[in-house]
C-alpha cells in the first residue's frame, strides 16, 4: 500500500464505470479516488463494489484510494469488508465525517491482508465536521489526512460563493497542521470548461495552504500540478536556504534579510522535494 510521498492530482471516477476508472489510471494522476458514493446510482452500487474489488485484487499502477459510502448507511460496512483485505487498495476515503469515532470505528474495524493499518482519508463535509475538525485529525494513527467535500458543504452552510466557505477551509489547514498531517488537497472544481477559474482558484488554494487537488476530468491534471509546483523563483529561494542552513554557523539570513529558521529549512526541503518528485 503505497503511495506517491507528495501528491498533487487526485482524480475521481465512478465505481460502476470499469472503463473509466482503466483510463484514470493512465491519466497520469497521482492517485485515482475510485467512487462509490456521490457518482453511483442507488441500483448500481453493489456492481460498483464488485468491480473495483475487481480492479483490487492486484495491485495497479498508480495508487488507488476508494470513497466508500456514507458511514451511517447500510452499505459501507460491505464496502470495507469487501475491500479492506485487497492489496491493491493504496487508502480508504471516508465521506460526511463528523466525529473521532467515525474514525476510529473504521480503523479499528478495517483489516488489510498483510496486517497493519490501512491509510484513512476523512472528508469534512458539514458544519459539524468542521468544529471537530482537530478531534478528527487527531483520532488515530491510521488517518492520513483530512479534506473539505465542500459541494456538501456549501449546501449544509447555505453559502452562495467561496468567501462563505473561506473560514472552513482554514480552520481544515490549520487543523491538519495541528494534527501533524500533510497539508490537505484542495476540493474538486466542478466547470470542467474553466481552465481559467480552476489556475485562479488553485493559485487561491496553494496561498491559503493546501497541497494538491482532486478533479473530475483528467484535462484538469495538468493545471492543478502546474498551479502547485514550485517557480523557477522558489525553487532559487529554497536551494539557497538550504545551502545557508548546511553551513551550521548558527542563525543565517538570505542576502535580502529573510532570517532562516528550522521551519523554513523545513518548507525550503519541501520546495525541493516538490521540484524534483518525478525525476
Amino acid at each position: 500500500m503505497t503511495a506517491d510521498p507528495l501528491p498533487l492530482t487526485w482524480l475521481y471516477a465512478p465505481g460502476d464505470r470499469p472503463d473509466v476508472v482503466v483510463k484514470a489510471l493512465a491519466s497520469g494522476a497521482d492517485v485515482v479516488l475510485v467512487d462509490l458514493e456521490d457518482a453511483v446510482a442507488p441500483d448500481r452500487k453493489e456492481y460498483a463494489r464488485d468491480a473495483t474489488a475487481e480492479l483490487l485484487a492486484e495491485p495497479p499502477p498508480v495508487p488507488v484510494h476508494v470513497r466508500v459510502n456514507a458511514l451511517d448507511g447500510p452499505l459501507a460496512d460491505a464496502d470495507l469488508k469487501t475491500l479492506s483485505p485487497l492489496p491493491g487498495l493504496s487508502g480508504l476515503r471516508l465521506p460526511k465525517v463528523t466525529s473521532p469515532d467515525d474514525v476510529v470505528r473504521v480503523a479499528e474495524g478495517a483489516s488489510p491482508a498483510e496486517g497493519g493499518a490501512i491509510p484513512l482519508y476523512a472528508l469534512l463535509e458539514t458544519a459539524l465536521g468542521i468544529e471537530h475538525a482537530f478531534a478528527i485529525a487527531s483520532a488515530h494513527h491510521a488517518l492520513h489526512g483530512i479534506a473539505l467535500g465542500e459541494a456538501d458543504l456549501r449546501a449544509d452552510l447555505g453559502v452562495r460563493d467561496d468567501a462563505g466557505l473561506e473560514w472552513s477551509r482554514a480552520r481544515l489547514i490549520v487543523a491538519a497542521r495541528a494534527a501533524g498531517l500533510p497539508p490537505p488537497v484542495q476540493s474538486v472544481y466542478p466547470d470542467i470548461r474553466d481552465m481559467e477559474g480552476l489556475a485562479a482558484s488553485c493559485a487561491h488554494g496553494r496561498a491559503l495552504g493546501f497541497l494538491g487537488r482532486a478533479a473530475i476530468h483528467p484535462r484538469q491534471l495538468p493545471i492543478i500540478e502546474h498551479a502547485y509546483l514550485p517557480t523557477p523563483a522558489e525553487i532559487d529561494t529554497a536551494e539557497a536556504i538550504v545551502k545557508a542552513a548546511a553551513t551550521d554557523q548558527g542563525a543565517q539570513a538570505l542576502p535580502d534579510g529573510r532570517f532562516i529558521d528550522a521551519a523554513v529549512v523545513t518548507g525550503a526541503h519541501r520546495t525541493l522535494a516538490l521540484a524534483h518528485r518525478r525525476a
